[in-house]
Order: structure tokens, then sequence, then C-alpha cells
């Protein structure tokens, strides 16, 4: 045989060679999924932590708004200016309201001029009454010793019937003085009445005029000032708002006021310890905790809350939550943007896996692969089912994880207890030392239960720059 024809044999040979090799090992990688796996490790410390974005809000604050009708003649302060409580704001129009307790003060100065001329005829009225009755007196005592000698016949019929006159015209004279009494302390009631009636009118003119000059009612800063010099202001009445002039707050203790979702409310108390940062001051975490819960859910699109909606929506909701600041910084405003992530459980040394780790599977899968196990006496389940919740095995979930066991994932149920940033407590089902699934995700996403599996813990590779 010649030399190329055993060459040509032997190619021919080795290439048979290489492909029943090639076939053997897509055969036996057929189904076969690459994984990532970890072992199963104790954590000294896991930290459950709900993060919620919102602003920074003093704790006081107060809107100051029109008081009264006028034009606005000084404004006093600017945005920023640290204002103590008493200080002078801004001044409004007060002509009229000034001329109008000058003219009260006046009806006032009047009405007690009225008081002591009533007095003084009183006086006068008690003092003729006085003599009116002792001019009675002596009338009555004459009339009764005329009776005596009239029937004595010690004086004529004439005298006695003058004596009766005088006594008659003195008791008349008693009785008008008495009436006239009583109708000037009447007057002299009404010119008190009347004084009070004047100083009532004189206090509520002060006011209108007080409120033409607006005060500090509390100490902090000047955050907002939209009005300008010049403009009318109006106060409000019924249920429209008046003029809206400035925003005071007080800056001494300060919250972040966040939203925190609907499903993780449930977790926070007050009381709890936040982390809170703020966007206008990179770098730097203040402490802070929650002192206020909202109770009423808030719709996130229009941020009204769920009972001033007309309608019942789907749409996702927030709770209002309170982060006091423990020391806040000196140059922070109110609305700065803030995150507050707040610590709503620390455990110690617990058992925890990677969040990613978790996969849940129908409890149809789960008895599929248990009947598949049987006929492979090597392999088990690596623990028993829970108990069924739902009349539908298709629809009932299992939550678990997948322990590599030999060349195998087996689908393990576990109980979960507090989540953290990035790993997750297990109760119960797994034990330190075991090796468990922890990616990728397309794996775990399709990996069945009792499935083959191939290990790659190697570092993913670097896409290399192929730019010039």
């Amino acid at each position: 045989m010649k030399t190329w024809k055993k060459v040509t044999i032997g190619v021919v040979v080795v290439a048979a060679l290489a492909t029943i090799v090639l076939v053997s090992v897509n055969a036996a990688n057929k189904g076969v999924v690459t994984v990532q796996t970890a072992k199963v490790a104790k954590q000294d410390t896991l930290t459950s932590i709900v993060t919620a974005s919102g602003e920074v809000k003093p704790t006081t604050y107060t809107n100051v708004t029109a008081q009264g009708f006028g034009r606005i003649t000084e404004i006093l302060v600017k945005e920023g200016d640290h204002i103590k409580v008493g200080d002078r704001l801004l001044l409004q129009e007060n002509v009229q309201a000034n001329a109008d307790v000058q003219a009260q003060a006046a009806a006032i100065v009047s009405a007690e001029s009225g008081v002591q001329a009533a007095e003084a005829s009183y006086k006068a009225a008690q003092a003729d009454l006085i003599s009116q009755k002792a001019n009675l007196e002596r009338a009555k005592l004459d009339y009764d010793r005329g009776q005596g000698l009239y029937k004595d016949g010690l004086i004529p019929k004439q005298d006695f019937d003058q004596r009766k006159t005088t006594y008659d015209a003195a008791v008349a004279a008693v009785d008008s003085a008495q009436a006239r009494m009583v109708s000037l302390k009447a007057q002299l009631d009404q010119t008190h009445a009347q004084v009070n009636q004047n100083r009532a009118v004189l206090v509520r003119t002060q006011d209108v005029l007080r409120k033409t000059t607006y005060f500090s009612p509390i100490n902090g800063i000047v955050s907002y000032l939209p009005v300008r010099l010049g403009e009318y202001v109006v106060p409000g009445i019924q249920n429209a708002n008046g003029s809206f002039l400035m925003t005071l707050s007080d800056m001494s203790v300060v919250t972040a006021e966040v939203k925190v979702d609907e499903t993780d409310i449930v977790n926070v108390k007050i009381g709890q310890d936040a982390d809170v940062t703020i966007d206008a001051v990179p770098g730097k975490t203040f402490r802070g905790k929650v002192t206020e819960i909202g109770s009423q859910a808030v719709l996130r699109s229009s941020g009204l809350a769920t009972t001033q909606s007309t309608t019942s929506t789907q749409e996702a909701k927030d709770f209002k939550v309170v982060v006091t600041l423990d020391s806040p910084p000196e140059n922070l405003r109110p609305g700065l943007s803030t995150t507050a992530k707040i610590k709503t459980a620390v455990k110690q040394n617990v058992v925890a896996v990677p969040i990613q780790a978790l996969a849940v599977r129908t409890r149809k899968d789960l008895e599929d692969a248990a009947k598949n196990s049987k006929r492979d006496s090597s392999v088990t389940l690596a623990a028993p089912l829970p108990a069924t919740t739902s009349t539908d095995p298709k629809k009932d979930e299992i939550q678990g994880v997948f322990v590599v066991s030999g060349k195998k994932a087996i689908f393990r149920p576990v109980e979960t207890g507090i989540a953290g940033v990035t790993d997750i407590e297990i109760t119960k089902g797994l034990q330190p030392g075991d090796e468990i699934v922890t990616g990728s995700y397309k794996a775990l996403r399709t990996l069945k239960p009792q499935a083959m599996i191939k290990i790659d813990n190697s570092a993913p590779k670097k896409q290399e720059d192929t730019q010039s």
C-alpha cells in the first residue's frame, strides 16, 4: 500500500474518532445547566432596612397670611433672615385703621363726659329726694298735730285744711323726687353702657390697626417670601384663603418627611433608628429616629389621601413617615431632597443567603421531581414539601433554594425571616455549610428541580475594549 493511502486512512480514522468523542461529550452535557454556587454561612449581624425618599421639613413652621385689606407699604425682612418672636416682618397701609382708632377714642372721651354729667344729675336727685322726705316728715307732724287741735275745736277748719294740703303736696313731691332719681339712675347706667360699648369698639379698631403690622410668632428663618412692595392683599373669607405673604420656619428641630411604600409600612415603628442623607449635603449621613407614622394612605401620583378620592383605584400608595434628625446642620433649608434608610429590624448570628438565591416553584413541579427521584434511588428530595394551601397545585407556589447534591440541583423549601440589603435570613430549611445555587439569574429562573448542573464559580471575564 502506498504511503499517501496510509496517510489518508489515518486522517479519516482520527476524524471519525474525534466526531464520536464530540458527539459523546455533547450528549453527556445535554441538559446540564452552568451555575454559580456559594456555601451557606452565619452572619454576625443582619439589618432589615426600609428606604424612602422625601424632603426636609421643620417641625414648627407657619404660613403668614393677610389679616386685612390694604397695600404693602414696607417689607422689613428678606428670605433667609433669622428672626425672633415679636420681630416686625411687614407693614400694611393703616391710614383708615388709624383714623378709626382716633375717632373711637374721641367717642369714648365724649361718652365719659356724659357719664360725669349723669352722675352729677343723679347725685342732685338723691339730695332733692332727701330734702323732700324731710319736708314730708315736717308736714306729717304738722298735719297730725292739726287733727288733734281740730277735734278739740282749738283751730278753725280752714287752718286744718291748709295743713292737710301741705302734707299731700309733700307726699307728691317725694314721689316725684323718687321717680326723677330712678330716671336719672337709668340714664347713668345707659351712659356707662355706652362707654363700655365704645371701649369694645376701640379694642376692635385697635386690633385692626395692630394687624397692619405683622410680627413673628416663632423663632426661626424666613424660608419663603413671595410678595413685593406695593402689592394689595386681602384677608381670607369663608372658604377663600387670604393672600399668602411668607413662610417662617423654626429650623432648631428638623425632620425628614418621607413616603414609605405600603408594602413596607407594616415594619416601620415609632422610635426606630434611621440614617438620613441629603442631596444638598453630599458625603454625610445624619442620624435620626422615627417620630411619626401617618395612618392614612396617600396616592402616589396625586398626593391626595385615599379618603379624598371619589373613586376606588389600584394605584400604588404611600404612607407619610417623619424622621427627626438628631444633629441637623445649620445650613439646612426646607424642601431639600432627602433619603431615609430606616432600620426596621436587627438580628445577630443568623443564617443568611443572597436574596437572588431564593426561587419559587409550583407544587406540581416539585411533585413531578419527587416522582422522578423515586426511579433513581441515589437521589432524594432535600426536604418534605410544606402542606398545601391551594386546591390547584399548579397555582400553589413554594419558596425555596436549590441545594447542590452531587451533580444535581435539589429544590429545598425554606422559611425566611428579615431581609437585609443583599441577604435574607433563613429560619428553617438550611444549615451552615450547605452549598446552594446563587446564580446566574437566568439559570435560577429556568432551573428545574433535580436538574443536572455544572458549577462554574470563576470570575466573569471582562469585555476587552476593541476601540482603538
